[in-house]
This record gives structure tokens, sequence and C-alpha cells, in this order.
């Protein structure tokens, strides 16, 4: 099976960064800085523009849990029809149950949303009661991918769960582990050595841009107090292509 190297983007200048430092496909989101949020249509007509590489958009209208009403997953679904027609080539998507189980009635809007396009099912499986069995279930719903960091804050600490469901894709032939949070050159290196089964990698890359204002009125946030106003977060190249390097040379 062929390595990937996916990249978590919420801008064009990451996104071009991305593309350019060599990753074999995006995550496109918006509000990385809350962990992603659904993002618009516009800002893939742009990569689309310039670019063919595959991009999976996540569906997740508010930050928080994974626990949706009616009306949240209904406007996914619609969403999901907005960015099909501006180009995505699959989504990023996942609900739970109040118990923290994979919440299949409320995944059929979605799944039918996506009209046969690749699915990702997102880290809510880190955050659900039993990964392994979630992972089961994601299989039976037809996803061809998991993005997790083994149930742990970042995918170091969750290595031994992250070789579990490893050997659960290949036992079963499910879908794709793709190891997430956290991940650098280094860490794929790590991985490659310690566990020559993992072969998809996520990461964002970011690095801390200064703002080019030069006035600045401080004190007056415009999210929550304390977030810095003055640094923008994209993604580096330079960290792309090392993670590539070091996912191609191992």
């Amino acid at each position: 099976m062929a390595k990937i190297l996916e990249i978590c983007v919420d801008s064009y200048a990451s996104a071009m960064a991305a593309i350019r430092g060599g990753a074999d496909r995006l995550e496109l989101c918006s509000a990385l800085a809350v962990g992603g949020l659904t993002p618009s249509a516009a800002l893939l007509r742009q990569i689309r523009k310039v670019s063919a590489i595959p991009i999976r958009c996540l569906m997740r209208p508010r930050g928080g849990d994974f626990l949706y009403t009616r009306e949240e997953i209904a406007q996914m679904a619609m969403e999901m029809d907005v960015l099909r027609a501006a180009g995505a080539d699959g989504f990023v998507i996942g609900c739970l149950t109040p118990d923290g189980a994979l919440d299949h009635t409320a995944m059929v809007p979605l799944l039918e949303a996506a009209q046969g396009l690749g699915l990702t099912l997102h880290r809510c499986i880190d955050v659900s009661q039993d990964p392994l069995q979630t992972y089961r279930s994601a299989a039976a719903l037809g996803i061809d991918t998991v993005l997790t960091s083994g149930a742990a804050p970042n995918c170091k600490a969750g290595f031994e769960a992250i070789g579990q469901l490893l050997t659960l894709r290949d036992e079963m032939n499910g879908p794709e582990v793709l190891i997430g949070a956290g991940v650098n050159a280094s860490l794929i290196t790590f991985f490659r050595q310690q566990l020559p089964a993992a072969r998809a990698f996520h990461m964002s890359g970011k690095t801390e841009v200064e703002s080019k204002m030069h006035f600045r009125r401080q004190d007056i946030p415009m999210g929550l107090p304390g977030l810095d106003e003055w640094h923008i977060q994209q993604t580096s190249e330079e960290a792309v292509q090392a993670a590539r390097a070091a996912l191609d040379n191992h």
C-alpha cells in the first residue's frame, strides 16, 4: 500500500506551502486553533484553481464535543453538497452517541451526502469509549480512513493503541490508520522504525508568522482572552518537506 502524507490546512497560504512541500493530500478546514471547523467553499475553489491535489474537507459545525443535534447534522449534510460541487474529493466526519459510541443513525445523512467520495473518521475515535470498537464500526459503515492519536494527547503517547489499530487494520483489511497529533519528521521516522506497518501520517506543520501590522492596539481580544492576535499560524513548507523525506526514506 502507498504511503500517505496528509497536511491539515486552514488557509490558502498553508495549502500552497503543503503542496510545494510534497503533501499527498490536504485536509481542508477552518479555525485550526479550535481543532478545526468546516472550511468555506470559496477557499476550496481558490485551491482548485491552481491544484488538483486530493482534498478532504472537515465537517465540524462548531467546537466542542461530537454529540450533534439533528439541525447540526442537517447543516453538515448541506455543506457537504456545496463542498462536493466546489471540488472536494472526500470528507472528514464523525458523530458520537452520549455514551461515546459511533452514532450510526447520525452518520447516515453524512454518508449519503458524501455520494461515494472518500471518507475519514476524524479524532472523535480518540474520545470514544472503546476506540477499537469505534474502528470496527467505522469499517462497517464503509469509511476508508481513520484519523487517530491512539486515544492520547499526541500520537507518541498513543503509540501502543496505534499499534493495536494497525494490527486490527491488517487482520480485517480495514480502514487505513492515519496517525495524527504531534506528527513531524522525527515522529514519522520513529513510527516507521518501531511500527513498519505505519504508513499514513497527518500533520499541520504549523509555524508562527509575525503579523505585518505596524499599528497594534493591545488588550482588545478578537476571541478568547489571551489569544495572540499578532502571530498567524501557517503551515511550514520546510516542515512538510522534512516529513516527506522522512516518510520516503524509511
